[in-house]
């Protein structure tokens, strides 16, 4: 090893020759105290700033020469100089981001910690990360920044529609929140983004298209989703939990379906319908698993089922319809049928009549019952043609 100083310039530090094999050779500024370029056997130059910190002697990174020009060099030396003259270790704060985890370290703790744990949805929370996420993966926590995370959210929001952008924002200030309440210091990239304005959906199946629809229902080869569809408009239960539904949580004596945890974190009983109940009893007959709606993936149920449902809109003639607007259809049939707000919130396990203001606005105004009577005047289009509307 050899040391020398000397006035740092482009010229001199282009010149300083490779170090001897195994050794490295240093080469301390005149000008800036502690700034010191370090050469290696194959001729690597890298900028260090050696300054004792605490009463420990610590060698500071500042960068690689050429990439780092003198002047710069020198500035950041001096700056890093300040910092520690106010009481600041910086060699402290990169060994801290060296040694932090990867969002995708944080995502799968907060998956195993808190989704699972928490969440019936949790599969939904999976999807959605690798799907809008995964390129942050391999990324230390602290390099993700606001102003990325306002530019991901713009992103979703003209590409996927402004509920989804909202869904994804709120996922990532909830991962980074867990992040926090697990130790981490850093500052939440999501505090501070508004989300966007979203309209409520007025959208249900109307009376003339219930036939179509039933029809094409009929009709679909895919005998798990077709009755996954059925059992999500009788039931009115959230997509997320009729897709989990287990026969363990079906009371046939009592044609109830008691759901343990449900999006507001509370039980719901779900009254079943006579037609619905007809439905379950004659898949349980079939069933080798415990879900009703078994599948080929990870979760051991059924997933998402787009494709099904786009061929029975397709067949139908029915346009801008989503699996969660069967769960509407029924509240929507109970507000016509005579049931009040109360009871169309208890039936759909709305834990506020906020959620059930959009049924009393659709000019439908008037907890078995209600739901029977809706099921009924439902199913009554069932079979009829056009001319019978």
């Amino acid at each position: 090893m050899a040391s020398f100083e000397i006035n740092f310039t482009k010229a001199a530090l282009t010149g300083a020759a490779p170090a001897a094999k195994g050794k490295r050779d240093y080469y301390y500024d005149g000008k800036e105290k502690g700034l010191v370029l370090a050469v290696t056997p194959a001729g690597g130059k890298s900028f260090y700033l050696y300054k004792r910190i605490d009463g420990r002697p610590e060698r500071l990174l500042l960068g690689k020469f050429p990439d780092l020009t003198v002047e710069n060099a020198r500035k950041l030396a001096a700056s890093a100089k300040g910092e520690i003259a106010m009481g600041e270790n910086p060699q402290k704060a990169k060994r801290s981001i060296r040694d932090e985890m990867t969002f995708g370290a944080l995502f799968t703790e907060y998956l195993e910690k808190h989704s699972k744990v928490h969440k019936r949805s949790w599969a939904y929370d999976e999807r959605e990360v690798n799907k809008f996420l995964k390129h942050w993966f391999k990324r230390k926590i602290s390099s993700i920044e606001k102003p990325e995370v306002e530019r991901l959210h713009a992103k979703v929001g003209k590409e996927n529609g402004l509920y989804q952008a909202n869904r994804l924002l709120e996922r990532i200030r909830s991962i980074f929140s867990k992040a926090t309440d697990w130790g981490w210091n850093g500052v939440n990239p999501a505090t501070g983004i508004k989300k966007y304005r979203e309209k409520s959906r007025d959208r249900f199946l109307q009376p003339e298209e219930l036939p179509r629809f039933f029809e094409a229902l009929s009709n679909e080869p895919n005998e798990v989703a077709r009755d996954f569809f059925m059992i999500s408009l009788l039931a009115g239960a959230r997509k997320s939990n009729t897709l989990a539904m287990r026969w363990d949580e079906i009371s046939f004596h009592g044609e109830t379906w008691r759901i343990a945890r449900t999006k507001n974190d509370d039980p719901q009983i779900v009254h079943l319908s006579p037609q619905a109940m007809e439905i379950l009893k004659e898949r349980k007959l079939h069933s080798l698993s415990p879900w009703v709606f078994p599948g080929d993936g990870a979760s051991g149920h059924l997933a998402d089922p787009k494709k099904a449902w786009m061929r029975i809109l397709k067949e139908a003639g029915i346009a801008d319809l989503r699996i969660h607007d069967l769960r509407r259809t029924l509240g929507s049939w109970q507000a016509a049928t005579g049931a009040n707000s109360y009871i169309i919130g208890k039936s759909l396990g709305h834990r506020s009549q906020q959620s059930t203001a959009v049924y009393a606005r659709l000019n439908l105004d008037p907890v078995r019952d209600s739901v029977n009577k809706a099921t009924d005047a439902m199913l009554g289009y069932m079979g009829r043609n056009d001319d019978e509307k």
